[in-house]
């Protein structure tokens, strides 16, 4: 699982949000270490509303403006289960390799 989605998809089990709040949201979780630009939130977004991991519906943000919020689907919960997994594999291991001393 590409690692925005698997981002999106955390933020997501939080709460849903509109796109912009997601974003907004992950920087402010990862201390302003994670930034992800529009230009590659909204293609992210459309490709897990389109495969069914998150369902967006049109309502007025907090701003009274017209927005698009997503939330996780049950299909996504369990793939952010499983991503998540993974993930956590895959950076436990490169931290065995970088802290590994020579022999």
């Amino acid at each position: 699982m590409d690692k925005i989605d698997l981002l999106i998809l955390r933020t997501l089990a939080l709460a849903p949000l509109h796109g912009y709040g997601i974003g907004q949201r992950i920087e402010q979780t990862s201390g302003g270490v994670l930034r992800i630009t529009l230009g590659a939130l909204y293609p992210a977004l459309n490709r897990l509303e389109r495969t069914g991991l998150v369902k967006g519906s049109w309502a007025l943000s907090d701003s009274n403006r017209r927005a698009r919020y997503y939330a996780l689907t049950p299909t996504g919960r369990r793939r952010l289960s499983s991503g998540q997994k993974a993930w956590e594999r895959s950076v436990a291991a490169m931290i065995r390799v970088l802290r590994a001393e020579a022999k």
